[in-house]
């Protein structure tokens, strides 16, 4: 595959975990959920959610719109091998922070190692 096919891959993938993260207020049932926490600490919950949404549409259009760019300069390396360790950083976290046995974890997981290996092919090409 192409390095610019994997720049893609990266682009929907990124696009993805957008949308995903769009859902945490349905999916996470927050409107409850986040009442027994306390204000600073639901403020900042969704303050972080809203950034990393913020983050992965900011990547994606990277991806879709400056292909070339992140294949081709050592800018777009770094921007490539930074979102590769982003995604192995956070598959480690995966196993530090939510130690739940079910498969939805586990398929979330192999998510992050899918991102890590996404960003890191074009690297090697």
């Amino acid at each position: 595959m192409s390095a610019h096919t994997w720049i893609w891959l990266g682009g929907l993938h990124s696009l993805a975990f957008a949308a995903f993260h769009l859902a945490f207020w349905k999916l996470f049932r927050w409107r409850d959920t986040l009442k027994a926490a306390t204000v600073a600490d639901r403020a900042i919950l969704q303050i972080l959610n809203l950034r990393l949404i913020y983050v992965f549409l900011g990547v994606a259009a990277l991806c879709f719109f400056y292909t070339d760019e992140l294949q081709a300069s050592a800018l777009g390396h770094a921007v490539l091998a930074g979102m590769s360790l982003f995604w192995v950083g956070r598959t480690i976290e995966q196993f530090v922070f939510l130690r739940i046995n079910r498969p939805l974890v586990h398929v979330l997981t192999a998510l992050f190692v899918v991102g890590a290996v996404v960003f890191a092919m074009p690297l090697l090409g």
